[in-house]
C-alpha cells in the first residue's frame, strides 16, 4: 500500500448526542506519504457528525503545504464521499447552493472551503465501512473487501483493504480523542 508518490488522507469524523441541542463533536485525520505519518484530531461543541466528518477532510487538507500533490482520501461517510465521487458540488454552484430540491445546501460554509482543495490537487476519494473490528473471528472480513471493492473498484488487494480499515479505524480513535477532550 506504500507509495511515496501519492499522499494517503484518513479521516473520520463522530458526534456525540448527534441532532441534540447540546452535543460534542470530534474529527481526526491522518495523513501519510511514504514512511512519514501525522495524525491530527480536534473537536468542537454543538455541531453535527457530517460536520465533523467535513471538519476532519479540511483540517488534513489544509496540513498539506505544497500544491500538485496526488492524494487518495479514505473515509466513511458516504455524504462526504459522494458529494466528490459523484461531483454533487457542482450541480450546487450551478443552483446557487441548492439542492435538487431547491433547498439551500447544508454545511455550505465548509463545502465553499473543501471545493478549492479539488482543483488545488489530483484527489481520488475512496469510501470504506467504518467501525470494523478486524481482529474479531465474528467479523465478515471477506463481504467486507467485496463492499470495498463494489464501492472503489478493483485496485485495491486484500492486503490493502485491511491496512486502509486499520487506518480508518485509528482515524474513528482520534475523532474520540477529540471528542473525550472536551467532556466536562
Amino acid at each position: 500500500m506504500k507509495n511515496d508518490r501519492v499522499l494517503r488522507i484518513y479521516t473520520d469524523g463522530g458526534c456525540s448526542g448527534n441532532q441534540q441541542e447540546k452535543n460534542l463533536g470530534g474529527w481526526g485525520a491522518i495523513l501519510e506519504y511514504g514512511e512519514a505519518r501525522k495524525e491530527l484530531w480536534g473537536s468542537q461543541r454543538d455541531t453535527t457528525n457530517n460536520r465533523m466528518e467535513m471538519t476532519a477532510l479540511l483540517e488534513a487538507f489544509r496540513a498539506v503545504k505544497k500544491d500538485g500533490q496526488r492524494v487518495q482520501v479514505f473515509s466513511d461517510s458516504g455524504y462526504l464521499m459522494d458529494c466528490f465521487r459523484k461531483k454533487w458540488y457542482a450541480n450546487w454552484q450551478r443552483n446557487g447552493w441548492k439542492t435538487a430540491s431547491k433547498k439551500p445546501v447544508e454545511n455550505q460554509d465548509l463545502w465553499k472551503q473543501l471545493i478549492p482543495y479539488t482543483e488545488r490537487h489530483d484527489i481520488s476519494f475512496y469510501r470504506v465501512k467504518g467501525h470494523v473490528n478486524i481482529d474479531s473471528g465474528k467479523t465478515d472480513l471477506d463481504g467486507l473487501y467485496e463492499k470495498f471493492v463494489e464501492w472503489n473498484g478493483s485496485g485495491f488487494s486484500y492486503d490493502d483493504f485491511l491496512y486502509v480499515t486499520k487506518m480508518n479505524n485509528r482515524a474513528d480513535e482520534l475523532a474520540n480523542e477529540g471528542i473525550d477532550a472536551i467532556r466536562d
